[in-house]
């Protein structure tokens, strides 16, 4: 597991370990302090922790050996770093999944499963621009493994974390103490998904991937107004206006996506625009979306009422 160290790696490692008990799970990160504090945490002989960076191919290499299956979660994610930094998000967000492909192949591994983010849908940011690539990147790797033992590559893409670390939520907690909670538009939607709704989703469709698909949960949808109604009715809430990068609502399948799209009841599956004999299943299985369907956050019918956000966070 890639960004293993990271909110997302923290939780499936605890889910994994408690209710799998896999004959071995490496946490790959770059942050030997986290790791230091998971060691801690998961004291189980099944655990290994490798300190290295997706940037770095040999590593990855020594980290993937008699692996197999590999969760690739790392990335640059926050939004005006990212913008700041851009040729560093593409070493890590492009070039880093590069080398897990890479790895991957040499290795041998039989699964690979990239996290992307609804802002790889129509990106009008770096760090979307570049997690789009990425998801291009593993889609493709398919066809550079051929075989019944072959490596199969797929992806899931959902919306924002809460919880994980430097999401909304975490923003305003801060905030509550000092009184004013901050919004960056009133109008603003996201999409809602807890850490452990992501993890186990992640967990159902390793068991599921056949190569070249990309995963999205049906999700619900908040205002962000809500929100930060539901987290701290007592305080004022200040519009600041959008930051650079951001989008006043997000998208998890575009419009150009819809006719590669299969509903499954209980997710959609993006099917790879050259469809193999794998993709067929599906099709077989679940329906095709309408001709102009898209699934985004401002075209919910329904969104998550106050009292049901509190409920959801007190979970």
């Amino acid at each position: 597991m890639t960004g293993g160290t990271g909110s997302f790696g923290q939780r499936f490692a605890e889910i994994i370990l408690r209710e799998h008990n896999p004959t071995k799970l490496i946490v790959y990160s770059r942050d030997e302090w986290k790791q230091h504090e998971m060691r801690s945490r998961f004291p189980h002989d099944n655990v290994r922790y490798f300190i290295g960076d997706v940037r770095d191919l040999p590593r990855l290499r020594r980290a993937m050996s008699q692996v197999d299956v590999v969760v690739h979660a790392a990335a640059l994610k926050q939004v005006p770093a990212c913008e700041y930094n851009p040729i560093e998000a593409v070493n890590t967000n492009i070039n880093g999944t590069k080398n897990v492909i890479d790895a991957a192949l040499d290795c041998s591994v039989k699964q690979v499963l990239f996290l992307s983010t609804d802002k790889a849908t129509a990106p009008v940011n770096i760090y979307g621009a570049t997690k789009l690539v990425a998801e291009k990147l593993i889609v493709q790797a398919n066809s550079y493994s051929r075989g019944e033992d072959r490596t199969r590559f797929s992806a899931v893409r959902y919306g924002n974390v809460f919880g994980s670390r430097g999401s909304v939520i975490s923003l305003f907690e801060r905030q509550k103490a000092e009184g004013v909670i901050t919004v960056t538009d009133d109008r603003m939607t996201r999409f809602w998904i807890t850490v452990d709704q992501g993890v186990r989703f992640v967990a159902s469709v390793i068991e599921r991937m056949q190569g070249g698909e990309v995963f999205v949960p049906k999700l619900p949808a908040v205002r962000i107004i809500d929100l930060a109604k539901a987290m701290a009715p007592e305080c004022e809430v200040k519009i600041i206006g959008i930051r650079p990068g951001e989008k006043l609502h997000e998208s998890l399948i575009s419009v150009d996506e819809a006719p590669f799209t299969i509903d499954m009841g209980d997710r959609f599956i993006l099917l790879p625009a050259q469809p193999t004999g794998a993709a067929q299943t599906w099709i077989d299985k679940g329906r095709r979306a309408q001709e102009g369907f898209s699934y985004s956050s401002e075209r919910i019918e329904n969104y998550l009422p106050v009292d049901e956000i509190i409920h959801r966070l007190q979970k």
